[in-house]
């Protein structure tokens, strides 16, 4: 008997051994994900769930503004933030308690490794997801490769350009160790006064949707490889759209405005792209806050359209139910109905944790419904290989970061985001040696404001201003240059009058326009996120600098460093030659010299509308035909440049277009046919644009809508054929009844060189 104990203590004693030396399921990295899961939820603690729901700002972040940011500021900043009354040794204890899911706002490999190695101490181990705002590379961190910013990148209509930026972006991330960026931003921007515009792709939904899918594929692919990222579909939605053009103003919308306009992008990128991440807008959505709007997450986001991700808030925007919206009396009670209504992570604050704790422990939420936020979030990060491979190392970073092919890639991306607006006598491009004596000045010749905004100062030696980058491309010239610094707001009158006299001794003037995007002087700024204006005006001294500089009978290039359309209303009726380089990133000063003096030819076009003014708001070339029955006094309906347009330095010419059919069921295509004839001297690519009407409809329809476009390159005098298919989908629309489908009847199909209807050729076929 004793023998029968014995052998069973021993054998009870090895098993409990060989448990104890056996790694968790969740461990495992050759067990399916999704067991992965259920075994790593089954361990946690109500605790431990909700910190995985929860972000905050990185640990130096937390540092930096905790010393300089007064409890006033923190209440209605959106960039920066501390916590008060924790300390950073808070910060530590709850990564390392497993009470964190998130950081952002962690800027080195250096700390995110750290932050990593805290977590690595906690009970389960779960690793860290480090987000960070790489909108245009990952351009908030040193030596990253800084792009052109979305906005000049859908001026190139390149959608193979925006993958190629999106990979090399995620490649620079993870090398980072960071797996999460906050883009692509796919609303629809319409209103020039919303300083964000240059975060999105433009006007067009069918063009903004196009680069989102393409932008929030490169990041993820499939998101199971140690060089994808978690791209964050946002804002959702129509933040892009308030009342008065402000960030987080409220947007009152009829259904079918967010269904044609707002809504396809989502929906595309995350169906297309990878349905993973979507963060809501910061604004209320008919008198709903985005961020407690069951419409949106569930019935819409999981119901409607099946998306299986997380999603996330924005800046403290469960927070502004309370204080800007007034829809709930606590940050307690806003919590729940965010939960509830379909939030799954908060950004960010330690205040979030003990909150829902109290509220799933008083059944006000259910722990069921926690646990369905915990799945998708750590779905996500073993999909990333983060329990394998939480650290990166500095080789790794210093070798990916500096890839010459990134550089290459933000050079060429640039060159072809770049819109030639004016070209008065054929002023452009400059001859070699033509003029000797050249003054450059204006706000924006010689600042690194030229990555735009979502950068952080780079080394100077690699950001090429348009002064750096004129000396670069034509060292003979004697280039000389009146600085007028770089805050429009205080240019000082002195220096433009030196500007002007410089200018009556120079052969030739090149001014540089805009704005002031600049994040490291965030009170300063005049265009980016949170920097919205009343008008679009030039600041300060900028249109007076412009005007006598034009006067002195000297010949004059303006050029526009810009995140939003402006009025450059003088510009367009008396400078020569004007270029809009919007925000090209750190190789714009060699792109834009490039282009000044031939090397290369542009080929961008306008992805948005340049209104006169401000009053000229609503001006999106899509609009009903209703629009502008009745024109306005005193001034013009007609934009200064429309959506779509863009010069070259040589010239096309359309002809030919025909269709295979002219009659088709309403599941039939039809295939439209154009001759483009490169008629110039020079080698160039023409961005051929289809628009496509649906002359009478149950509800009304735009008077043009893009349906599809292609990069055609030609060189000096060749001819080539161009054809698009017209399929159902780039016919249907939301019906009287609000059914979607295709409608009989006849509908134009316009092909050209740009929205403008003067720059169509137009043919007709009918939807039997």
């Amino acid at each position: 008997m004793k023998t029968i104990i014995l052998s069973t203590m021993i054998a009870l004693t090895a098993t409990t051994m060989n448990a104890k030396d056996k790694k968790p399921l969740y461990k495992n990295p050759k067990a399916p994900i999704e067991q992965r899961v259920e075994d790593l939820l089954s361990r946690m603690t109500l605790a431990e769930k909700v910190g995985q729901t929860n972000q905050l700002v990185g640990i130096e972040h937390f540092k930096q503004n905790s010393a300089t940011m007064t409890a006033d500021e923190l209440a209605r900043n959106t960039a920066n933030a501390f916590y008060p009354g924790a300390m950073v040794e808070d910060m530590e204890r709850w990564t390392r308690e497993g009470l964190v899911s998130s950081f952002l706002h962690v800027l080195t490999m250096e700390e995110a490794n750290y932050l990593q190695r805290l977590a690595m101490q906690s009970r389960l181990q779960i690793p860290l997801l480090i987000g960070i705002d790489a909108i245009h590379g990952n351009a908030k961190c040193k030596d990253n490769t800084v792009y052109p910013t979305n906005i000049g990148l859908a001026s190139s209509f390149d959608v193979d350009m925006a993958y190629k930026i999106a990979r090399q972006t995620a490649k620079e991330m993870r090398a980072m160790n960071m797996h999460w960026t906050f883009n692509p931003n796919v609303e629809v921007a319409r209103d020039a006064r919303w300083g964000r515009f240059g975060e999105t792709f433009g006007e067009d939904p069918y063009l903004v949707t196009l680069l989102g899918v393409a932008t929030n594929k490169g990041y993820q692919r499939n998101l199971d490889s140690k060089d994808d990222v978690l791209g964050c579909v946002k804002h959702m939605v129509a933040g892009s759209h308030s009342i008065n053009g402000t960030n987080g103003a409220p947007a009152d919308l009829s259904e079918r405005t967010l269904r044609e306009v707002f809504f396809p992008p989502f929906k595309a990128a995350l169906q297309q792209g990878g349905d993973w991440n979507v963060m809501m807008s910061h604004n209320e959505l008919n008198g709903v806050p985005c961020h407690t709007n069951k419409w949106l997450m569930e019935d819409v986001l999981r119901k409607e359209w099946g998306f299986k991700g997380f999603v996330v808030s924005d800046w403290m925007d469960i927070e502004h139910c309370v204080d800007q919206h007034f829809t709930a009396a606590t940050h307690k009670e806003a919590f729940m109905q965010s939960i509830l209504a379909g939030m799954d992570m908060h950004m960010h604050g330690p205040e979030w944790t003990d909150a829902v704790i109290e509220l799933v422990k008083e059944g006000k939420i259910p722990e069921s419904r926690i646990d369905e936020s915990v799945r998708r979030i750590l779905t996500v990060k073993f999909r990333l290989g983060l329990f394998e491979q939480p650290y990166s190392d500095e080789k790794t970073r210093d070798k990916v970061i500096n890839d010459p092919e990134h550089k290459q890639t933000a050079l060429e991306a640039t060159r072809n985001s770049i819109v030639l607006l004016k070209n008065e006598a054929n002023l452009l491009p400059l001859q070699s040696g033509k003029y000797k004596k050249v003054l450059v000045t204006g706000i924006n010749a010689n600042d690194q404001n030229i990555m735009g905004d979502w950068s952080e100062l780079q080394p100077d030696e690699k950001v090429s201003t348009v002064l750096k980058g004129l000396r670069q491309i034509s060292p003979e010239t004697n280039f000389q240059f009146v600085d007028q610094g770089w805050d429009p707001r205080n240019m000082s009158q002195a220096k433009v009058d030196e500007a002007v006299e410089a200018a009556k001794n120079s052969d030739l003037v090149i001014v540089t326009c805009g704005e002031y995007m600049m994040r490291f002087r965030w009170n300063e700024r005049t265009s980016g996120e949170d920097t919205d204006r009343d008008n679009i005006d030039l600041v300060g001294l900028q249109d007076q600098l412009i005007k006598r500089l034009n006067e002195t009978g000297k010949p004059t290039i303006l050029v526009i460093i810009s995140g939003r359309p402006l009025n450059v209303s003088y510009a367009v009726e008396n400078v020569p030659a004007i270029i809009n380089a919007w925000e090209p990133g750190q190789f714009g000063g060699q792109a834009i010299a490039e282009i000044i003096y031939g090397k290369v030819n542009p080929s961008a076009k306008l992805a948005a509308t340049m209104p006169r003014s401000a009053g000229q708001v609503g001006i999106w070339y899509n609009h009903k035909a209703s629009a502008y029955f009745h024109p306005v006094v005193c001034g013009t309906s007609e934009p200064l440049y429309p959506f779509g347009f863009g010069l070259s330095y040589t010239t096309y010419r359309y002809s030919n277009l025909q269709l295979d059919r002219t009659t088709i069921a309403k599941d039939g295509s039809v295939k439209a046919i154009v001759t483009i004839e490169n008629t110039g001297n020079q080698d160039g690519v023409e961005i051929c644009q289809l628009y496509i009407r649906d002359k009478v409809s149950s509800a009304a329809r735009p008077v043009k809508e893009l349906k599809d476009f292609a990069r055609v390159a030609l060189k000096a005098g060749e001819k080539k054929e161009v054809s698009f298919m017209i399929t159902p989908d780039k016919l249907a629309y939301y019906d009287l009844n609000m059914n979607y489908g295709v409608e009989a009847g006849e509908f134009k199909v316009m092909v050209g060189s740009s929205s403008r209807d003067k720059d169509l050729l137009e043919a007709t076929f009918t939807v039997e």
